[in-house]
């Protein structure tokens, strides 16, 4: 569990004392700091210095095999609230497999979609991006509504409605660069994550360790897997976006390949609240 994990502190606005919630397979490292209601959906991986703070804007969600890598700030004003998939009010909304990349700053009220990746330092405030969107480094997108499926090249600034409905489709081509698979490429990287998770849990665990190291159980037989195959401890196992069901599992490896597909899960997007009162930081 992270170093700092606590309760949000009481204010004028929130006296409840909300604690984290983390589900059983997320993993969580102990270098970063996770503070009042955050909710981690399964697969979860939280990465090193990370700051996912719900003291002043909250609830935050994070959806299944989602991962938050180095450095990310995860952050909401007092006022303005986003709608969730499940038709709830949050401060930061973060939807299934999606990856929120080294450094990047989420400061809601934010919705990031499903099947998402933010890019490097790239910061979205008081915005909505929709399912499916590539943003690139470095990019700044507030107080607009990006439509699913749209990609925003690095340095880019997104503060008008007019320039988010430009974007080009995160599949297209704009004659300056190739056709990019947005699909295949997030997917790629969250199945990366997920056996970064598997490797850290392991690393935690002295029974899985020992199984690197003799594979072969006692009896001289390899262990199965409940479908037949033979049990790997390190193979991560991809949930759907209930965390219920799995359906695809990866093995951690330099090589893995980029295999398959998940279901891609329609959303309910809610407009962005426009902020008036000054931020509280």
């Amino acid at each position: 569990m992270p170093l700092r994990r606590q309760p949000a502190p009481p204010t004028p606005w929130d006296h409840d004392l909300d604690q984290p919630t983390i589900a059983a397979s997320a993993y969580v490292h102990p270098q970063c700091s996770l503070i009042g209601d955050v909710q981690l959906g399964e697969n979860v991986i939280i990465a090193p210095n990370t700051s996912i703070r719900a003291d002043e804007g909250t609830p935050f969600y994070i959806g299944v095999n989602t991962n938050i890598q180095d450095g990310v700030v995860i952050h909401g004003l007092e006022q303005g609230r986003v709608l969730g998939d499940d038709q709830q009010a949050y401060s930061v909304w973060i939807g299934h497999d999606t990856c929120i990349t080294h450094m990047a700053l989420i400061h809601g009220p934010a919705y990031v979609g499903n099947e998402c990746f933010i890019g490097f330092r790239s910061t979205v405030f008081n915005a909505q991006v929709g399912h499916g969107c590539i943003v690139m480094m470095h990019a700044l997108i507030q107080d607009v509504e990006i439509p699913p499926g749209k990609y925003v090249p690095s340095g880019a600034v997104i503060t008008t409605q007019q320039a988010a409905d430009r974007l080009p489709d995160a599949n297209d081509s704009d004659g300056r660069r190739p056709v990019f698979d947005h699909r295949t490429f997030s997917h790629h990287v969250v199945e990366i994550n997920q056996a970064l998770r598997a490797g850290y849990r392991c690393a935690d665990d002295i029974a899985c360790l020992r199984s690197l190291q003799n594979p072969i159980s006692s009896n001289g037989f390899q262990s199965m897997h409940h479908n037949g195959q033979v049990a790997h401890p390190l193979r991560a196992e991809i949930v759907d976006e209930s965390g219920k069901n799995s359906v695809r599992g990866t093995t951690l490896a330099w090589n893995s390949p980029i295999s398959g597909d998940l279901r891609q899960v329609p959303g309910r997007m809610a407009r962005p609240l426009r902020v008036t009162t000054r931020p509280r930081c």
